[in-house]
């Protein structure tokens, strides 16, 4: 997923122009359904930085005493300009509880983004890169998010598109208890298809819940191979209450608002059922 929609691109732009790596400092004040922070961070794990840009709820500052679900998008280039809008409109039409999104982006779609490491997992032919991808999450972003805002860890949620989609998954069968909620929207499996029909890592949790929505107007090539793994997994044991959504005339990269809904849905529903 290159570019998800020429709009989000162009948003991206005038993102990365307004902000400033102040600390605390709110951003684009101007565009409050992304008025929030921004900071770089330079991993140690897989050596690069990356740009983190923050989207605050709406009353953050009137409500010093809640913290919040905190959403992590993958693929921040894009999806943080398109998702964190939407999420201050599900609060509005779905009561969707309100979060902390936090888009992790590269800075750029060429050479400088390296997604096609970082969410590969171990078996494919390109690098593998997310075991270090992933520590960066859990041993650095995570905690600084933490410290920083009045970010819920028992309420993390994370969101990846195609590639982003598999790695996803991969978090969600090596380290179940790190993310609350999960979403992968039409991941692209192939090359890896055999890794994520493994046995996932034990969780400590009982109320995970991972939501995989596949586009029937997905690729060619990506969906049968989700409809595969549908297949595989539905009733199988698993560490997290699985959702696999068919999404009606989804296509791989347009409908990610789509899928996010259905995911935040299927996370905040279950949430929900476990208090009645």
């Amino acid at each position: 997923m290159r570019r998800l929609i020429p709009s989000a691109a162009i948003a991206l732009g005038l993102l990365a122009a307004a902000c400033t790596p102040a600390p605390n400092a709110p951003t684009l004040a101007h565009l409050p359904a992304l008025n929030g922070d921004y900071f770089p961070l330079t991993s140690t794990a897989t050596g690069r930085t990356y740009h983190v840009y923050v989207r605050l709820p709406e009353a953050y500052a009137e409500t010093p005493d809640v913290h919040y679900p905190t959403v992590y998008l993958l693929d921040g280039d894009s999806t943080f300009p398109l998702l964190a809008p939407q999420h201050l409109f599900l609060g509005y039409d779905d009561a969707i509880p309100e979060a902390i999104v936090v888009g992790i982006a590269y800075g750029g779609f060429g050479e400088v983004n390296k997604r096609g490491i970082d969410f590969m997992p171990p078996g494919s032919a390109a690098e593998a890169g997310a075991p270090a991808f992933q520590a960066m999450l859990k041993d650095e972003l995570l905690p600084r998010i933490e410290a920083r805002y009045r970010a819920d860890p028992a309420r993390r949620i994370l969101v990846g598109q195609s590639r982003g989609g598999a790695f996803v998954l991969y978090s969600a069968f090596t380290d179940p208890d790190l993310f609350w909620g999960r979403i992968a929207s039409n991941p692209a499996l192939p090359p890896t298809t055999d890794f994520f029909r493994g046995p996932p890592a034990p969780a400590q949790r009982q109320d995970l819940t991972l939501a995989v929505v596949n586009g029937t107007r997905d690729s060619a090539r990506l969906r049968p191979h989700t409809q595969a793994w549908f297949a595989h997994w539905r009733g199988r044991p698993a560490p997290w209450r699985l959702h696999a959504i068919d999404l009606d005339g989804g296509t791989h990269a347009a409908d990610l608002p789509n899928a996010y809904r259905l995911g935040l849905h299927a996370i905040f529903d279950a949430e929900d059922e476990a208090r009645d």
